[in-house]
């Protein structure tokens, strides 16, 4: 049996419209799903998501409930957890923890880390203003988890991504170019299903 695979995203000021030129033209294989936790006021999430599955394959939905995955790209309503289980599922976070950035990256990427023991996880921090994700990126990293971080040269605001290197100074620093390629990559890699 495959093992399924999880690609986390999460970005800021700027990241609509990176994400889009990063996932457009991708196709997702079986067992394969995309979660982004993308800063936005839940006033305009729907449109930006209504906007998306325009731009994209890949069919593009707003996660506003316990969701189980299925080959989409999910976009994050609201802060929100992975569950700890082999059928890979989010919902949202009921622990009533604010945050300053909502959808909160680092409460998606530390959320994730059990998923490591049993799914193959990349999560990659883009554009941003602050600190969001930088922690759990690490903590991700260290449990396995393919990482990368978008360079200063790409990102529109390079604040999430440099506090991501501060705090690993191994973490791997990509292009949107690169970044696209990797998370091609990651998805149809068939080394690994087993």
């Amino acid at each position: 049996m495959c093992k399924p695979k999880l690609v986390l995203i999460g970005s800021s000021t700027g990241g609509p419209k990176q994400l889009k030129s990063i996932l457009c033209d991708v196709e997702l294989p079986l067992n394969t799903s995309i979660v982004v936790a993308q800063h936005m006021r839940p006033f305009y999430l729907q449109s930006f998501v209504d906007q998306f599955n325009k731009d994209v394959k890949s069919e593009v939905v707003l996660l506003s409930e316990r969701t189980l995955l299925q080959n989409k790209i999910y976009i994050l309503a609201q802060n929100s957890v992975m569950l700890p289980l082999q059928n890979i599922s989010a919902k949202p976070d009921d622990s009533g923890i604010e945050t300053i950035f909502n959808p909160n990256v680092d409460m998606l990427f530390d959320s994730a880390v059990p998923l490591c023991k049993f799914a193959d996880v990349m999560a990659v921090l883009m554009t941003g203003i602050g600190d969001d994700g930088a922690t759990a990126l690490s903590t991700l990293y260290s449990a396995g988890a393919h990482c990368i971080a978008e360079s200063e040269s790409d990102c529109i605001v390079y604040g999430m991504p440099k506090k991501a290197k501060e705090t690993n100074k191994d973490l791997r620093m990509a292009t949107l170019k690169e970044i696209k390629y990797e998370i091609e990559r990651f998805i149809n890699d068939t080394s690994k299903n087993s």
